[in-house]
């Protein structure tokens, strides 16, 4: 009986052994990980070296960068709505031109069916109010 189970445990202890390949993986992956976590130290480092070097500056230099940066975000954010805005016109004159044009744009069937109610609407209105003047 002990014959007959040790090849079974050889065989069972071949398979749970990593391979060669494997070992490669693991340890290109476990250099990899360890590069970008020693990379990120440094990083983390470097970001509090320089914020700390540079509080004074910023502190010294605040009354004038603060509305400096007021000033262009508003700057920007007037430019962003304008370039908005012209886009927005550019679209909705582009759609009416289709429209005209008899292109069906998307939504035509949908403002064409609006049109009709309303002047449905419009003229079942007239017809109450000159029945109820007569």
């Amino acid at each position: 009986m002990s014959d007959r189970s040790k090849p079974l445990s050889t065989h069972a202890l071949y398979n749970s052994t990593p391979s060669s390949r494997q070992t490669v993986k693991f340890l290109t992956a476990a250099t990899i990980g360890a590069f970008f976590l020693v990379s990120s130290g440094f990083t983390i480092t470097g970001t509090v070296l320089l914020l700390i070097l540079s509080t004074p500056i910023l502190v010294l230099f605040s009354p004038v960068l603060v509305p400096a940066v007021t000033v262009l975000v508003l700057a920007a954010a007037g430019l962003f709505f304008s370039a908005t805005c012209v886009v927005g016109a550019v679209a909705a004159l582009s759609w009416l031109y289709r429209y005209m044009t008899g292109n069906q744009p998307a939504g035509a069937e949908q403002l064409d069916f609006a049109k009709d109610k309303i002047v449905e609407m419009a003229k079942e209105m007239k017809e109450k109010a000159t029945q109820e003047l007569y």
